[in-house]
């Protein structure tokens, strides 16, 4: 009896393993065709552009997150840096012009990155723990410097004189009327990213420091270089998520960031990586990003309710850490 169970109890496990490790995928393929047989709008050319589009500011953030997760730390100044960079941006547009408004926001953006990692080796913080409230608190000073920058108030794109083909670009350009610009410009920084994760020393040893931090330092990898980049790149990606994010708000607020931290880190952790550190990838959370857009556009297409898509992202999150946890425990 014994014998013959234990090559069952064997199958199950594994079947169990491959579907902890390919849920989001399996999840994805479900929600498609469930959404489709209930709601044939879902399937249309215009509903599969609305998809693409949403892969705007979200997407960036969540890159740059995922590098932060994978180095063992965390990140909660990107509502912080995405006011910050969206109102001295757009308040330089008629001085400079856009493109060099744009560049001066990404430098800005990279520059407080920078700033996150460098005051987390200073102070010590080798922790998650310690990141987490430290880049809470830089995320409250500079949304106040934003506030103060601008006095409070919002701005409003129609009040700047100079032209912005760019912004509008990212706003609403399309290639052939489906694929918009800003997806494309999201599928290179992708590219880049994979890259640099994937084949450069630089890259792998992000995964070995989020791994065991203190074995990483004693096995010679830069720790404390790691930290100050992975920092920087997510505040890069930040910076231009933010400047999506603005192009296509006819108002740019002080506090439009707020929920950005929160949900980049739940597609990082829905897409697989794991909230411990030393184990994840870009496109990992590229397919977290996919199943939490196509999941919202799902309950928008089929309930009218308002109140459903907050339920909906905290049961995802509890979810999410709940299954990387199963991951780590499975070893």
């Amino acid at each position: 009896m014994t014998k013959e169970a234990t090559p069952v109890k064997g199958y199950l496990n594994k079947a169990g393993n491959f579907v902890l490790e390919y849920l989001v995928l399996i999840a994805i393929l479900l929600l498609v065709i469930i959404t489709a047989i209930i709601e044939p709008r879902f399937l249309t050319v215009e509903n599969f552009t609305n998809i693409m589009r949403q892969f705007g500011p979200l997407s960036f953030t969540a890159l740059g997150m995922t590098f932060i997760i994978v180095g063992g730390f965390i990140d909660l100044s990107l509502p912080g840096i995405i006011s910050l960079v969206s109102m001295i941006t757009l308040s330089l547009y008629d001085t400079i012009g856009e493109v060099p408004a744009m560049m001066v926001g990404i430098a800005l953006g990279t520059t407080l990155g920078i700033l996150n990692g460098t005051i987390l080796v200073a102070s010590g913080a080798t922790t998650q723990a310690k990141a987490l409230f430290i880049t809470f608190g830089m995320s409250e000073i500079y949304k106040a410097v934003s506030q103060l920058y601008t006095g409070g108030s919002p701005q409003d794109r129609n009040f700047f004189e100079s032209p912005m083909p760019v912004t509008n670009a990212l706003s609403s350009g399309s290639v052939g009327g489906i694929f918009p610009i800003a997806f494309f410009v999201f599928l290179f920084f992708l590219t880049i990213l994979f890259i640099f994760q994937k084949k450069t020393l630089t890259g792998r040893s992000i995964n070995y420091t989020g791994g065991n931090f203190v074995a990483a330092e004693l096995g010679g990898i830069p720790t404390k270089r790691i930290m100050i980049i992975i920092y920087a790149i997510c505040g890069f990606m930040t910076a231009i998520g933010a400047i999506v994010l603005f192009s296509r708000t006819p108002v740019a607020s002080p506090l439009m960031g707020a929920d950005y931290a929160r949900d980049s880190i739940m597609a990082v952790v829905v897409g697989g990586t794991s909230l411990l550190g030393g184990r994840g990838s870009v496109l990992r959370t590229v397919l977290g990003v996919s199943l939490i857009i196509l999941l919202f556009n799902c309950i928008v297409l089929i309930s009218t309710n308002q109140f459903l898509p907050e339920v909906i992202r905290g049961a995802v999150l509890v979810l999410a850490i709940w299954l990387d946890h199963r991951r780590h425990a499975k070893g």
